[in-house]
């Protein structure tokens, strides 16, 4: 299984898709400020998720933020947009400079500890900007984020690291699936904000 690349600019993937990651783009009283602030004042709520028909309470905990009248659909479920907040609109701000991309929405992840995960997916739906940007921000316990190709399965990970930044855009979603693997030794909470641009229609 192949490391990220040394130079934080270089492409994780070796084709079929363009992924960056950035390393940590805050200071640790920084990550624990933004850590500390998520996590009490985001109105977080567990996923609900249905698969091969049958509904799915999760204990990984969400919140759907942005422009109003930008729902997401995904997994049988349709999430509507609480307000920016302050904060989010700052973290954006910041997701969009490093990007070069314009975001109108925010899907917040909160993983209490490695015993929560995400399987295989792609972030691949109609609502969203088709080979758009998606900027995920990362605050807490590192995490092991892999990427799969679709057709040859090769697998790359990245450490997603306090404070870091990964983005992926071009193809990835039509050719990768990723996902944040569970580990029994990670026993710190994570918290993750994934920037997305969302297509109204």
């Amino acid at each position: 299984m192949d490391l990220f690349p040394p130079d934080p600019r270089a492409n994780v993937l070796p084709h079929d898709g363009i992924v960056t990651y950035l390393g940590p783009v805050f200071g640790a009283a920084e990550c624990r400020r933004h850590f500390d602030s998520l996590l009490s004042c985001i109105a977080w709520a567990p996923d609900e998720v249905v698969l091969f028909g049958k509904r799915i309470v999760t204990s990984r905990k969400v919140a759907w933020h942005g422009e109003a009248g930008l729902s997401y659909r995904y997994s049988g479920t349709t999430k509507h947009p609480l307000p920016w907040t302050p904060e989010l609109l700052e973290l954006k701000a910041l997701a969009e400079e490093l990007s070069g991309a314009a975001f109108n929405s925010c899907l917040l992840n909160l993983y209490h500890d490695g015993r929560e995960g995400m399987g295989w997916h792609s972030d691949d739906e109609k609502s969203l900007l088709k080979d758009g940007c998606i900027a995920s921000l990362s605050f807490g316990a590192p995490r092991k984020f892999s990427f799969r190709h679709k057709q040859t399965r090769e697998t790359v990970s990245v450490m997603l690291e306090d404070g870091s930044l990964l983005l992926m855009e071009g193809a990835t979603q039509t050719h990768w699936h990723h996902q944040l693997a569970k580990s029994a030794r990670v026993r710190e909470p994570r918290i993750n904000l994934t920037f997305r641009t969302i297509v109204a229609g």
